[in-house]
């Protein structure tokens, strides 16, 4: 059976070049898909369980990150092993660098054919070696899932300089109100991405930003706050216990808040010793 594709990217001429370099580099790849939105990327990828997954980066709305976060919550990895992962870029030289430290596949934008032959050639040694059944479909997973977490860390780190300070307060909106507050980030128990904003959460009120979570993440305490789903990033010592349900999908209960926090298969390493 030859080995499957889908191609996720927003420009139709650079998704036309991806397609025909990989005609050449890659006879016998069989593309299923070719869309140019992350959402219809999801719907498609979950349909058509392709093998591997060409992201572009940058889409608008749901991007590249996004789509992966969510295929690694809803794919169903007792049908079909969790597909390899390249992202599509335009040449950045501390994303190229930060990928290539994490042997990360990327391809650059415009297409290098040099650069995607040797996309080509890790692909497939990746799809060769987990041909034979060795490992447990759950150690295939897991193993998986630690891959994709470095490469979404990988793509979504700050570039050379840092972000400074970590924050001690945050400028919020008061829910439902005008008013304006300096909340200090000693008091915040998690942040919950929440449509066009973001929910700033205590133990006795909730606020809102407009600043994304990814462009927030990088100005909080590593130690102090974990991104435990694509869309909550909660304090670490808040966390009172850890709750697995019938499907294996893991909850936290935080102190002071009655609220349960979903946890996603790409973080839920974090909590294996509990």
């Amino acid at each position: 059976m030859n080995p499957t594709a889908l191609i996720a990217e927003d420009e139709p001429l650079l998704a036309q070049a991806l397609c025909a370099e990989l005609a050449a580099a890659w006879p016998e790849l069989e593309l299923v898909a070719t869309v140019g939105d992350g959402r219809s990327a999801v719907r498609e990828a979950l349909a058509r369980l392709p093998q591997v997954l060409f992201l572009d980066i940058r889409m608008p709305g749901l991007d590249g990150l996004g789509v992966a976060a969510e295929l690694a919550d809803a794919w169903p990895a007792d049908e079909a092993p969790m597909p390899q992962l390249v992202f599509v870029t335009a040449y950045d030289e501390y994303a190229a660098k930060a990928f290539d430290a994490q042997a990360i596949d990327y391809v650059l934008k415009p297409v290098q054919p040099e650069r995607l032959r040797r996309t080509v050639a890790r692909l497939r040694q990746a799809l060769e070696a987990r041909e034979p059944a060795a490992a447990s479909a759950e150690e295939a997973l897991a193993s998986t899932l630690a891959q994709w977490q470095k490469a979404l860390a990988a793509a979504g780190a700050p570039g050379p300089g840092g972000t400074g300070a970590p924050l001690k307060f945050i400028t919020a909106s008061e829910a439902g109100g005008s008013t304006v507050r300096m909340v200090p980030i000693d008091e915040v128990l998690y942040f919950e991405a929440a449509d066009k904003y973001v929910r700033v959460l205590t133990a006795t009120h909730e606020y809102l930003i407009r600043t994304p979570l990814k462009q927030l993440l990088p100005q909080l305490d590593p130690e102090a706050f974990w991104q435990v789903h694509r869309a909550v990033v909660v304090r670490s010592s808040a966390i009172e216990a850890v709750h697995r349900d019938e499907a294996g999908r893991q909850h936290l209960s935080l102190r002071g808040r009655a609220d349960r926090i979903p946890v996603s298969r790409l973080y839920a390493h974090l909590f294996r010793a509990m």
